[in-house]
C-alpha cells in the first residue's frame, strides 16, 4: 500500500518514516510528486489545516495522504506562532525559513524572564483516502521553555530553541530515538499508527473498503 506523506519537509518526511515504520506500506512525499498544486493552509487551527492538507494532497494524487499541521505555541506570545510557524518570519517581514524564525521569535521574547517563556510544541495529524474523505486523526503535545540563544544541531525548525526542562536538552540536543520518544510528532505518529492497525491498515491485515 502507497501512502503520501504530504510535506515537502524532508526533515518532517524523515521522521515520519522512522517512526511509523514500513510494515505493508510505501511511503511516499511530495518530493515524488512535485506536479501537484500546494495546498494552501488557510485554517486558523491544527486541525484544519491537517484536514486541508490531507484530503487536497489525496485527490490531486489519487492516493491516500497523510498530512500533519504541527508548530510552536508560545504562552507569552498568546499561542504564536502557532499555525503560522513555519511562516513566522515572513509574516513579521523579517525575512524567511528556519534560521529566520528563530530570530524573529528570540526578538519577540527579548525581554521576556524565563519563568514567562513557557511553551508547547502540537501536533495534528490526519489521513484521508484517495477519495478525500478523512478517516483517522490524531493529536499530541510536548511541554518545554523557550531559551535565549540556540543549542544543538540535530532536528529543525524551533528545536534548537526549545528546552526540554527535564532532561535539561534542547530538542536539537536529542538523538533521535530519544526524540521520537517524547516529541509531539512521535507521541501523535505512534497513536495514528495504533489507530491505523486497528482499522486494518497495515501489515497482514486487508485494506479496508471504503
Amino acid at each position: 500500500m502507497d501512502i503520501l506523506i504530504a510535506t515537502g519537509n524532508a526533515g518532517k518526511a524523515k521522521e515520519f518514516r522512522e517512526m511509523l515504520g514500513s510494515d505493508g506500506i510505501s511511503w511516499r512525499d511530495l518530493s515524488n510528486f512535485r506536479q501537484l498544486i500546494p495546498v494552501e493552509e488557510t485554517g486558523t487551527t491544527f486541525q484544519e489545516n491537517a484536514r486541508l492538507k490531507a484530503a487536497g494532497y489525496a485527490t490531486q494524487a489519487r492516493m491516500w495522504a497523510l498530512a500533519d499541521d504541527s508548530g510552536l505555541e508560545v504562552d507569552a506570545l498568546d499561542g504564536s506562532p502557532g499555525v503560522y510557524s513555519a511562516r513566522w518570519a515572513e509574516r513579521n517581514h523579517t525575512g524567511s525559513g528556519d534560521a529566520a524564525n528563530n530570530a524573529t521569535l528570540l526578538e519577540q521574547l527579548r525581554a521576556v524572564p524565563d519563568v514567562k517563556r513557557t511553551a508547547r510544541f502540537v501536533c495534528v495529524l490526519a489521513l484521508s483516502d484517495k477519495t478525500g474523505r478523512i478517516v483517522l486523526s490524531a493529536r499530541d503535545s510536548m511541554e518545554g521553555r523557550i531559551l535565549h540563544a540556540p543549542r544543538g544541531s540535530n532536528g529543525f525548525g524551533y528545536d534548537p530553541l526549545f528546552l526540554v526542562e527535564n532532561l535539561g536538552k534542547t530538542t536539537a540536543e536529542l538523538d533521535p530515538d530519544q526524540k521520537h520518544r517524547i516529541s509531539h510528532r512521535g507521541k501523535a505518529l505512534r497513536k495514528l499508527r495504533e489507530l491505523m492497525k486497528e482499522a486494518g491498515i497495515g501489515k497482514h491485515s486487508p485494506l479496508p473498503r471504503m
